[in-house]
């Protein structure tokens, strides 16, 4: 399902890249997020799993493991999504009606392509594209 995990995680990493003179603590990012730090927390033990963030212990701060450039949005939507699909099939259609019978298989082969479409354009955007698109506005 569609959520706000990927861009709450884009955002993340774009004020870590654009303020990496001073190590930011969960807090300060959830205020440019507006969000709770817990929400951060998460997000960024997600991060450092997928080999994308590091920190250490004790130290308020994460720096990117590799350079903008390197990390695509499928890299980041891969390491904060849950769910392998983007959407998903309403439960139990009547299995009796012509149209319940079959709008599964139908469906999860539009789904299909439209996730290998999205993943396709995550794949071709960097976060450096991000940034760089950042500075123009």
């Amino acid at each position: 399902m569609i959520n706000t995990r990927l861009s709450v995680a884009i955002h993340i990493l774009a004020l870590i890249t654009t303020q990496h003179e001073r190590p930011m603590s969960s807090d300060f990012i959830a205020g440019s997020v507006n969000t709770n730090p817990v929400v951060v927390r998460r997000l960024s033990s997600l991060l450092r799993k997928a080999d994308i963030l590091a920190s250490r212990p004790g130290q308020p701060g994460a720096k990117l493991t590799r350079a903008p450039e390197n990390i695509t949005l499928l890299d980041v939507y891969k390491a904060v999504q849950t769910q392998d699909e983007l959407f998903a099939i309403h439960n139990k259609p009547n299995p009796n009606c012509d149209v319940g019978s079959h709008i599964q298989a139908t469906l999860d082969k539009t789904f299909d392509r439209v996730q290998q479409a999205m993943e396709q354009e995550l794949a071709n955007q960097t976060l450096a594209d991000v940034i760089k698109e950042l500075a123009n506005q």
